[in-house]
């Protein structure tokens, strides 16, 4: 909201230059934006009539005015579309120095002498209108300097205010907060009931009481609209960013800017009838002000006459009705409507209007009357005419009625940190307008102002307290902590050891949303009862992730789609998964890869990643906790992931992840032609890990013996390496896979696997009987169990 600062010290005039009357402001909650003079520097401007225009001999669009400063005239070549004979403009004269110090000098335009210049407002930095001259009303002074006729010696305060203080959308509202933070008295314009020349009235009906539970109407008849706006109304609308129009147009909008309350004018007699506040039917249609047509949706608030709707209640008034040149009779509308009401009304329809800004805020329910005899009364001593008697429709039952607030004295020191005094708490809480209606040995109780609709619990109160006394008053204490050391888990592992991990293994991570396409789940999660959105963002954005991996197959075919074929992912967060009534949440890990396994270069051979690659990773996460001997992977199965090529990660018995490859009908309904490798695991199972135990090197030697023996193709490694274990003893200190082969020279139906044992004990060296011991025990075992042969 801007606001002329001349303007508010009409009103309140505390002893602060305009920048200390700024901080103040802002301090109070009320964010000053900006500061701005009402126009730019410049001297030797005056006031200029136009006695005389001719044609430019020898231009087209020129004109050769003789311009007269009250005691002498000027020729001056103009070329403003506006340039005619009797209007008085702003007139710059020879060695006037305007913004951007631009000098005024005699010059000669197409052979003809200037001395002078003629200025819009654009030129002077006084406005945004540079469609041609400033006209100046007809009253004002030849020869007058321009600076004293209007009073261009102020400044422009923009606040920027907080959706709460839709009180203070008006000159009165900022003029009662610089009284009460001053402690001076505010001194607001004479507003007296106009006693009602003539009868005629015209009858209101609400059948929309919720929403517009007061209307106050008012005929006012013989108006003269040809009548100027007087210029100093016309400078407090322009400051204010509000260009003139009419004067009755004008007094709407000075009305809406001094006290807060939107009104509209109608044209009498363009209604057809009596006005009827009600909810629009599904497809009826309006043309508003600005021309443009509205298609309206069936709960939108109208104002309506016997022939159809006349404005969008509290958003514009229409075109059928509105005030013209030619206008004699008019109906003043001046209403509360429902905050919640018109909340989002004017934005459903893509508008955004003074009052709808403001209603959406909230306007004081009391403040129509008032308004409206101000309305009046600036309309008479303007545009003349005969009024009418006030006609007020109301829903007592509507109306809301005062907030009464409870305030404790213990809560302002465990709120605020200090004690004040009661005669402090009173006074700046009286000045504010509230009323004390009870006072006893636990605090106050008080009414609220209807103007302060922001005011509803005690905490509100506590707010107007610190405001108003001074946020840097407010005394600072150091709060208190307890230095004693929390906890520290040894066995609880951060997550952020994960995600270093893979970041060293090339990932990046990835965030999604929590929410998939019905498709996605369809794919990734048929089984599973999905968690659907009651108002989704979008349909492709309707149910809660059952899963992170959709979410990485989205990212993976954005980056594909984009030519970026090597992409390596992961993400951490929760899934939600519906068992009974209640929504699991659980905080999971999941991570994608596909494309090349190293990154382009010319040392290595560009290979695509496999199952084996994930799997590494998979591991490399697994070994983090201390104990990968407590995870085993076991064929699985997964609705999205390939049959051949999923695994089950299990602990304990538990199933806690699954590791797999995407299966190719999914990546063909999702477009993917390469192949795709994921992985998802439970966060709760990695996250706690083993603490390690101490235990001295062996200082004696290890010795390796290497086997390869013949078993079943279905055979899985884990089961091998067990096997093994079992039957080596205790004196196996390493085991591994190092090679696998199947093909020419065995039995296709089985495989050669390749075991390397490493051999050591802690206290001795161990004999060659020993080692051989142990050999013997293993092939034995491996045979029993496996049927396996050594090759």
């Amino acid at each position: 909201m801007k606001l002329s600062e001349s303007w508010l010290r009409e009103w309140v005039s505390p002893d602060l230059d305009t920048q200390a009357l700024a901080d103040q402001i802002t301090m109070a909650g009320l964010e000053v934006d900006g500061i701005e003079p009402v126009a730019g520097e410049f001297t030797g401007v005056i006031v200029g009539e136009i006695v005389s225009a001719e044609q430019h001999p020898d231009a087209d669009k020129l004109r050769v005015c003789s311009v007269s400063n009250g005691s002498k005239t000027f020729q001056v070549v103009c070329g403003a579309p506006n340039a005619r004979v009797g209007i008085k403009v702003p007139f710059a004269t020879v060695g006037a120095l305007l913004p951007g110090n631009f000098k005024i000098k005699k010059a000669k335009l197409r052979g003809v002498e200037s001395f002078g210049m003629l200025c819009a407002q654009t030129e002077l930095k006084a406005g945004d209108d540079d469609s041609g001259l400033w006209e100046l009303p007809v009253d004002a002074p030849a020869g007058a300097d321009l600076q004293e006729y209007l009073k261009l010696n102020d400044r422009i305060i923009e606040v920027d205010l907080t959706p709460n203080r839709g009180d203070c959308l008006s000159m009165r509202g900022i003029a009662r907060e610089v009284g009460v933070l001053n402690k001076l008295d505010v001194t607001e314009p004479q507003i007296a009931p106009v006693a009602p020349s003539i009868d005629d009235a015209l009858s209101v009906t609400l059948e929309a009481a919720e929403q517009c539970p007061r209307y106050i109407g008012r005929v006012v008849r013989n108006v003269d609209v040809s009548k100027p706006t007087p210029l100093w109304m016309q400078e407090r609308l322009r400051r204010a960013g509000v260009r003139p129009h009419d004067c009755i147009v004008d007094i709407t909008n000075y009305v809406l800017l001094e006290q807060g309350q939107p009104m509209h004018a109608f044209d009498l007699d363009k209604l057809n009838g009596s006005i009827n506040v009600r909810l629009a039917k599904q497809g009826e249609e309006i043309t508003l002000l600005d021309g443009q047509d509205l298609k309206l949706n069936a709960g939108t608030l109208l104002i309506t006459d016997e022939q159809g709707p006349v404005a969008a209640a509290g958003v514009m008034g229409g075109e059928r009705s509105s005030v013209s040149e030619t206008t004699k009779n008019i109906f003043f509308e001046s209403a509360f409507f429902s905050q919640l009401a018109l909340a989002g009304q004017a934005r459903s329809y893509g508008l955004h209007t003074d009052a709808s800004h403001r209603y959406e805020r909230g306007v004081d329910y009391e403040l129509p009357v008032q308004a409206m005899e101000r309305a009046t009364q600036l309309l008479l001593e303007i545009a003349g005419g005969e009024a009418g008697p006030l006609t007020v429709a109301e829903s007592a039952e509507h109306i809301p009625s005062a907030a009464t607030v409870t305030l404790r004295r213990a809560r302002i020191l465990s709120g605020l940190g200090f004690t004040m005094d009661d005669a402090e708490v009173v006074e700046i809480l009286t000045r504010l307008g509230l009323t004390v209606t009870k006072t006893n040995e636990d605090g106050w109780e008080l009414a609220v102002p209807s103007y302060r609709f922001d005011i509803s619990i005690e905490e509100d109160l506590l707010e107007e307290l610190a405001r108003i006394y001074g946020y840097n008053r407010l005394p600072t204490k150091i709060a208190p902590m307890d230095i004693a050391m929390a906890e520290q888990i040894e066995s609880n592992l951060p997550l952020n050891k994960f995600k270093q991990a893979l970041v060293a293994r090339d990932y990046h991570e990835a965030i999604s949303y929590s929410f998939i396409s019905e498709q996605l789940n369809q794919l990734f999660n048929p089984e599973s009862e999905p968690v659907k959105l009651i108002n989704p963002i979008s349909a492709e954005l309707s149910i809660m992730r059952a899963s992170l991996i959709p979410g990485l197959v989205n990212a993976t075919m954005h980056n594909l789609n984009r030519q970026q074929g090597r992409i390596r992912l992961f993400e951490t967060g929760m899934r939600f998964v519906q068992q009974g009534d209640e929504i699991l949440q659980e905080p999971m890990l999941a991570g994608l890869i596909t494309g090349s396994r190293v990154d382009e270069n010319w040392a290595s051979e560009s290979t695509s990643v496999d199952f084996f690659d994930l799997k590494g990773d998979v591991e490399a996460l697994l070994q983090a906790t201390g104990e990968p001997e407590s995870y085993q992977f076991k064929a699985g199965s997964h609705p999205a992931l390939h049959p051949g090529q999923t695994a089950e990660i299990i602990k304990n018995d538990q199933v806690v992840g699954v590791v797999g490859a995407l299966h190719p009908q999914a990546a063909k309904e999702l477009d993917i032609n390469q192949a795709v490798f994921v992985f998802e695991i439970t966060q709760s199972d990695l996250l706690v890990g083993k603490v390690p135990d101490f235990a001295e090197i062996s200082k004696f030697p290890e010795v390796r013996r290497d086997i390869a023996v013949l078993v079943d193709k279905k055979v899985q490694s884990d089961t091998l390496l067990a096997t093994v274990e079992k039957a080596a003893g205790s004196s196996l200190s390493n085991l591994k896979v190092f090679d696998l082969y199947v093909g020419k020279g065995i039995d296709p139906q089985r495989k050669s696997v390749a075991l390397g044992l490493t051999f050591q004990d802690p206290s001795r060296t161990l004999t060659e009987s020993e080692i051989n011991a142990s050999m013997d025990a293993v092939i034995q075992q491996l045979k029993q169990e496996l049927d396996a042969d050594l090759r």
